[in-house]
């Protein structure tokens, strides 16, 4: 299919902040985005990360500085799109605690832009949508599980 600017679709836009204890940084939370964006699973407008100093005093991280608590998100040095700006800085680092690191990312689903494109020439739009967070899935299949594990109650 073709598109022109005017028909143009997109993936839905996501803000995620992840938070990390300063003492537990392994780089593969990087390792991972670095994998969506070239396997075209997303496109990265903006990743910024902010440390949340044990005195509270917040800073933004340049993900360039060699050995920085930031330096393994090097690779989206420059991934500024104008999205994230003060305030969202400002309501990530009251979000987080004393001695954490966080990733601001904001991201498209392009993997999602085919069906958009089908859903809009087929007349359909969007009418709601909800993310349910990984965690209340999780528990919801271990819920499940357990169910399906225990035994036959007697005379049901």
């Amino acid at each position: 299919m073709t598109t022109t600017p005017e028909t143009e679709a997109h993936g839905p836009v996501d803000f995620v902040l992840l938070e990390f204890p300063m003492a537990g940084l392994t780089g593969r939370a990087s390792e991972e985005l670095v994998r969506l964006v070239e396997q075209g699973v997303i496109r990265l407008f903006d990743l910024l990360v902010v440390m949340k100093n044990d005195d509270g005093t917040v800073e933004v991280l340049e993900l360039t500085d060699p050995g920085g608590p930031a330096e393994s998100f090097s690779y989206f040095d420059g991934a500024q799109s104008g999205l994230l700006g003060e305030e969202e800085i400002a309501e990530a680092a009251s979000a987080i605690l004393p001695g954490s690191l966080a990733a601001l990312i904001v991201y498209e689903n392009i993997w999602a832009a085919p069906f958009v494109a089908a859903v809009r020439d087929s007349g359909g739009e969007l009418v709601a949508s909800t993310r349910i967070p990984a965690p209340d899935v999780m528990a919801a299949l271990e819920a499940l599980e357990s169910v399906d594990a225990a035994p036959p109650v007697a005379g049901a």
